[in-house]
């Protein structure tokens, strides 16, 4: 399938949006002391309590590169690591009280600096907008995959 000028307008657009917003949570971030990967921790364990493994493939880091970034964050009190409930030998990681304070501190520095540009849309817009971002954003599903095609010229 050969692009068309509006999904170049849409890749363009999304490009454009992601560098906005990943230009205001690097500052953020930086603003407490915490890389763009470490808010990335934050806001994915504020409702979930994942295995160690699954939080690396999720993040495309190492399991040592992780265990790096998890600890540090427990030296700062705001994550912890625990047992999994199902499989006793599985590490999860835990948010803290005070990780979850932060997190919603973050959210709200991340929330008033994207004001100016989100409040140019009506309350229907913005609606509008996180429903049509919704299937970009969820996991893909399953892939299933191709039947095989015989080689051109074999029966």
């Amino acid at each position: 399938m050969a692009p068309d000028d509006s999904t170049d307008d849409l890749i363009d657009g999304l490009v454009r949006s992601a560098f906005q917003v990943m230009g205001v949570l690097t500052r953020v971030g930086a603003e407490h002391d915490l890389s763009l990967t470490q808010l990335r921790v934050l806001g994915i364990l504020r409702d979930r309590r994942p295995r160690m493994s699954d939080l690396a493939a999720f993040l495309g880091l190492d399991k040592s590169t992780l265990s790096g970034l998890i600890a540090r964050a427990e030296r700062r009190g705001l994550l912890t690591r625990g047992t999994s409930p199902e499989d006793k030998r599985a590490v999860v990681v835990l948010i803290t009280d005070e990780g979850r304070d932060l997190t919603q501190r973050l959210y709200e520095e991340v929330r008033e600096a994207l004001a100016p540009a989100t409040g140019r849309l009506d309350p229907e817009q913005r609606e509008q907008l996180a429903e049509l971002l919704e299937p970009l954003l969820s996991p893909p599903p399953a892939a299933t995959p191709r039947p095989e095609r015989p080689a051109p010229g074999t029966p």
